[in-house]
Order: C-alpha cells, then sequence, then structure tokens
C-alpha cells in the first residue's frame, strides 16, 4: 500500500512504540492507520482493542477486519458478543471503560487500544466515558487516537503525558485528498461566491440585513426549491449525493419529493433492484411493510436511512449504497460518523440540529465538516461539493460564516463520574478516589473554582451512596457491589433489586420496568393506558426515584437520576409473550428502529444484571429473559454473520 505523508509519519511513531494521536479531514485515510497498528500487533503476538463511540461504526469496523482476518477478530458492544477471545476486539467506549474498571479483567496481553473519534471526549452526554477511559487506561498499553480535525490536539497531548508519563507523538494533516468546494442554495438561488450571497441571498423586497441580521419572519422570501437543486447535480454530473437533515420524518418526506426523478436507466435499474432483493431476502425482509415502501424509492435510485428504521433495513440501504447503486440517499447525522460512505455531493438540509440539552442551536464548525468530508471520492473524484441550503429566516449571513470558515471548536472535557463508575473507585481507592481527580482532563483544563464544583460533585454522590448504605465503613456493600456493575440506571436497579421487588416481577413486568427505566420518549410520543399491575409498577419506581432525586437536589447535583417512562409496555409485553415484531411494534408510537434499539439495551441491562452478586434462580430469570427478547430482528449477532 502507497501511504500519505502523515500516514507514514504515524506509523513511523508507531513502529518506535509510541502512543499516537492523529488529527485529520474526514475521508483522509485515518483508518489506514488503525489496520496497520492491528497487522504489526498480531506479527508480534499481541492483541488490540478497538474503540468506537456507536454500534453501527463497530458492526461495521467488525465486517472491513474480518474481510481480511476472520478468525482473528471478535466484537463486544454490550448485546453482540462474537469470538470475544479473540487477538482483536471492536467494542463501544462504554464496554471499554467497564472492563478497565473491573479489578478481575486482566488486560495485560493486549498492547494496543484504538479509540477511533477520541474528539467524542467532548460529547455532552457520554464524553466522560472518553475521558474515563483515557484516565485508567493500563500503563503498559500504546494508545492510536484518530479524530478530525482537534484545535487544541497538544492540549490533549500534554494533559494525558502528565498522567501517563510517557510521550505521546502528534500527527496532523490540514490538507484532504479531495478538496472541497462550498455552494449555497438561497431563496432558490444557486450562490457559488460567499460574497455574492452575503449581498444578494439576505435580499428582500424593501430591504437588505446586515451580516448579523436574520431576515424578519414577517417577510416572505422566494423557498429553496429541492427539485431545483437536485436537478441542478443531475445536469452538472455531481451525482452521488449525501443529503443531512436532522430529522427521521423530513429524511422520508424529501426522499418521496425525488419521485418526479428517475435516475436510473433500464440496465442499472434491474440491477439494483435484483440486489436489494437479494439483501432484503438475506435479512428476513421479503413481505417487510418498510422494505417495501423503500424497494419504490430504490427503483428510482433514491433512498432514506436514519435510526428509526429496522437495522436490518439500515444494512441493506447501506450495502447498495457503498456499492455505487444509488443516485441520492437523505439521511440523519450517523451516516457521517466514521461509517466510509462517501459520495461526490453533500447537501445540508439546514443548518442548526438538536445539542441534547442545550436545544436546538447553529451547527458546530466541527460537525459541519465532519458532515461535509463525507464529499469527494478519494481516486474517483478531483473536486467534492458542499451545497449548504440557507433560510435567511433562520440563519444570518455572519452566523453562517461561522460555521462554515470559522476554526473548528477546541475539545472541552465533559468529564461528570457516574455512581457506578465512583462505586468502583471506591472499591479500589476508598477515600483517596478524591485524589484521581487532578488526573482528569476536566482539572487539567478548568478553572479553581470549577475544580472545586466538580470534586463537591463527586462527594455528594458518596455521601448519597454512603446514605443510601451502597458503602459502609468496610467498602462497598453488596448492594454497591449490584449497582457497581450496571451503568447508567445502577441506584433505581439497585433499589428495587434490595427491597426485593424484583423477584416478585413475571418475566413480562420485569422486561417493561427495565424498559421504562432506560426508555427516553421523543416530542410527541404517547403513553398507552396502563392495567391495574402496570400501574402499582410505574408508581414504585416514581417512588424509589423521587426519594433519590430529593437527595440530589439537596446534595445541589445538576445530573440527576432519570424518571420512568412506560410508553413501551405493551409492545414489551406483546414481544415478550412471543408476538412476531410487527404486531408488537405497532403497540408503540415509537419507530420500528427505536423499539428494536430499546429492545436490545433491554438485553444489555440483563447481561449485566446476570454479572451481578445475585441468587442463582435469579440469575436464571433475566438471562431467560434476554433470550426470549434476544431474536428475530432484534437479535445483533444474527444481522452480523449474515
Amino acid at each position: 500500500m502507497i501511504y500519505d505523508e502523515f500516514q507514514l509519519k504515524a506509523i513511523q511513531y508507531i513502529d518506535q512504540g509510541h502512543s499516537v494521536i492523529v488529527s485529520a479531514p474526514t475521508g483522509a485515510g485515518k483508518t489506514a492507520i488503525a489496520e496497520y497498528v492491528i497487522q504489526e500487533a498480531l506479527k508480534r503476538g499481541q492483541k488490540v482493542i478497538y474503540t468506537a463511540p456507536i454500534k453501527a461504526l463497530s458492526n461495521q469496523k467488525f465486517r472491513d477486519f474480518q474481510a481480511t482476518n476472520p478468525e482473528m477478530i471478535g466484537i463486544l458492544t454490550g448485546d453482540v458478543t462474537i469470538n470475544s477471545s479473540a487477538p482483536v476486539l471492536i467494542m463501544t467506549t462504554e464496554i471499554f471503560r467497564n472492563k478497565i474498571l473491573d479489578p478481575n479483567m486482566d488486560l495485560s496481553s493486549y498492547g494496543w487500544i484504538i479509540f477511533d473519534e477520541i474528539h467524542y471526549i467532548d460529547d455532552s452526554e457520554r464524553g466522560t466515558v472518553w475521558e474515563e477511559s483515557l484516565i485508567f487506561m493500563p500503563e503498559h498499553m500504546r494508545l492510536l487516537g484518530l479524530s478530525a480535525t482537534i484545535p487544541n490536539i497538544d492540549e490533549l497531548k500534554h494533559w494525558l503525558e502528565q498522567i501517563h508519563r510517557q510521550p505521546i507523538m502528534i500527527v496532523k494533516e490540514d490538507r484532504r485528498p479531495v478538496p472541497l468546494k462550498v455552494l449555497f442554495q438561497c431563496q432558490s438561488k444557486i450562490y457559488d461566491d460567499w460574497e455574492k450571497l452575503a449581498k444578494y441571498g439576505y435580499q428582500y423586497p424593501g430591504g437588505h440585513c446586515s451580516p448579523t441580521q436574520r431576515v424578519p419572519h414577517a417577510v416572505k422570501l422566494h423557498p429553496n426549491r429541492l427539485t431545483t437543486l437536485v436537478q441542478e447535480l443531475k445536469d452538472a454530473n455531481r451525482l452521488p449525493c449525501i443529503y443531512f437533515v436532522f430529522s427521521r420524518k423530513q429524511a422520508e418526506l424529501l426522499a418521496e419529493e425525488m419521485m418526479t426523478f428517475d435516475f436510473l436507466d433500464q440496465e442499472k435499474k434491474i440491477k439494483i433492484l435484483e440486489e436489494f432483493d437479494k439483501l432484503c431476502k438475506r435479512f428476513d425482509l421479503v413481505g417487510e411493510p418498510s422494505a417495501e415502501k423503500l424497494r419504490s424509492l430504490v427503483g428510482r435510485g433514491v433512498a432514506y436511512h436514519h435510526a428509526g428504521m429496522l437495522p436490518t433495513l439500515k444494512e441493506v440501504v447501506e450495502q447498495i449504497f457503498t456499492q455505487r447503486l444509488l443516485s441520492i440517499i437523505f439521511t440523519t447525522e450517523t451516516f457521517a460518523l466514521g461509517i466510509n460512505m462517501p459520495a461526490r455531493t453533500v447537501i445540508f438540509d439546514e443548518l442548526s440540529k438538536y445539542y441534547g440539552r442545550k436545544g436546538f442551536e447553529i451547527l458546530r464548525t466541527r460537525d459541519f465538516y465532519q458532515m461535509a468530508g463525507r464529499a469527494g471520492r478519494r481516486s474517483i473524484d478531483v473536486e467534492g461539493f458542499v451545497f449548504c441550503r440557507v433560510n435567511p429566516h433562520y440563519i444570518s449571513a455572519a452566523e453562517l460564516q461561522r460555521v462554515v470558515y470559522g476554526r473548528p471548536e477546541k475539545v472541552n472535557s465533559q468529564f461528570n463520574a457516574s455512581y457506578a463508575t465512583i462505586l468502583n473507585l471506591y472499591r479500589v481507592h476508598g477515600e483517596r478516589l478524591y485524589d484521581i481527580y487532578p488526573d482528569s482532563f476536566h482539572f487539567y483544563q478548568e478553572s479553581k473554582n470549577n475544580r472545586k464544583r466538580a470534586v463537591y460533585a463527586m462527594r455528594a454522590k458518596v455521601d448519597i451512596l454512603k446514605e443510601l448504605r451502597y458503602i459502609d465503613r468496610r467498602g462497598l456493600t453488596e448492594k454497591g457491589d449490584f449497582a457497581s456493575q450496571i451503568y447508567g440506571y445502577e441506584l433505581i436497579l439497585s433499589e428495587l433489586f434490595e427491597a426485593g421487588y424484583l423477584d416478585k416481577l413475571t418475566l413480562p413486568e420485569l422486561a417493561i420496568l427495565i424498559g421504562a427505566i432506560i426508555y427516553e420518549p421523543r416530542k410527541g410520543m404517547t403513553k398507552p393506558h396502563l392495567n391495574h399491575r402496570i400501574l402499582s409498577i410505574q408508581d414504585k419506581t416514581f417512588e424509589v426515584v423521587k426519594h433519590i432525586n430529593r437527595m440530589e437536589r439537596s446534595t445541589g447535583l445538576q445530573d440527576r437520576t432519570k424518571l420512568s417512562y412506560f410508553h413501551l409496555t405493551n409492545a414489551i409485553d406483546a414481544w415478550v409473550r412471543g408476538k412476531d415484531f410487527g404486531e408488537a411494534s405497532q403497540q408503540a408510537s415509537a419507530d420500528e428502529g427505536e423499539v428494536v434499539r430499546y429492545f436490545r439495551m433491554i438485553i444489555q441491562v440483563l447481561r449485566q444484571m446476570a454479572e451481578c452478586p445475585v441468587t442463582e434462580e435469579f440469575r436464571k430469570k433475566v438471562k431467560d429473559l434476554a433470550h426470549i427478547i434476544n431474536r428475530d430482528v432484534v437479535d445483533s449477532e444474527k444481522q452480523l454473520r449474515s
């Protein structure tokens, strides 16, 4: 293989036995460096762990690496365990974090840990998992971190060198192998020049906005017509295209708008439908209504892809896209995250997205280029094209300029140790666990006052754990041991377990309870009518959570144990009682893919509970329930083995 200069530099450091962090644009070829680490480690008899931020990326890497080393690759993602003793283990970062905090886990044979998308340390929901993994990474392991552009990569390097006392080498690459050209659609006109857009795009009858102003909503503007833009791409030979939209429903609606186009000649139409049908048969999707709906679009070279779809149907779309059979795909942002699916053109439907607790905000520059970087296929395209559909009602010229031409945002710590993490640390370090905080990236970055607040939050959680008898003068109690194995839902499940409440539940009731604990309803979700028995379970969980929340409020903790939501009750009950997926999923107001995801999360929690210090009778109960739920479309391993 012929390597680029930045790849050769990273390989040189790796050969010298150094840890390396590589910062390079999307599509530059960072994966080739990871592949080199794996091959060299295997030659030396070392094992490697490869972590990814999402299960879809873990699954893709499992398939990619298996193609060259089928017996050498395993995967662990909580709901999937395949070849777990393999010398190369792919896993989510949560699984790695859990392993290094487990005192019974021996990782001495693993020489390398690869963190794909290491900038996820900045993620507001899950970033603390990356930080904990980096803090407690075994000293004998070497690190390869892969990321899109990190402006403060030197800060990250110096922090890691400080806590691990070994050199961390940095490799930066700013040049894309395929350069990007950014264009704009505004009031249905196409602009390939920023100055012209700022001058003419923000004009309206009777006025013109200054750079920092948005056009008032009362002013009527010319709408951006999607058909105009797509026809432009077709005429200019700028397909295939990935169209990013930040709504599942909108992705499907926009795809259906493309029914006026037919991008395929007869030969390609026959080929794509043959491949689609073959894959649907392979993944047991023949006759599935959602697959039939998509087939009519696929026959025209169009598809959509989002988290609400059946995982197997997403897999079909990914495979036909990889084979370059699709002309345009409407998709949500997860399609951009590490999954190797480039196109000639990327379109942004809008330039704001939902940022969790922060609500809807204008896109960060780093996120923009994570997605825009899918434009331009290496060794195929001379140039990649990025179109931003601009609505002056919702974004000013200055805001737009910041997104497209601004400097990517620095990576910041999101450290917020969970109760389970604190319990695992307390088991080993006792009251000295607070001495670990100065090793955090949070301590390295933050002011004195923010450091004090972080230590206070840790002490507050320890106080709550002591008051609830998870910790006593001897260390972790039996309840503390139970809670230390269950990340994210540890307190409520542990309280119910200690009270003997879980033992009394039937299998459907236990599944419904766990589903309610983990479920996060989307806007507009409706809760079904609950029978008397489920209402009593709901009341019991509310009672437990409210007690925990009162303690958290009294200590001033900002992040509190979440409430339980029983929206999936009927779907879970139907599935556990043996109904087929179509019948079960119709009992929920959630999308099919969302139902599958939560069923898989229930399995993951059940498997964690089976590893806890429990009676053999209860262990058998949770294993039996996991087996019942893990069938057909819910079975992740079946999908990977297909």
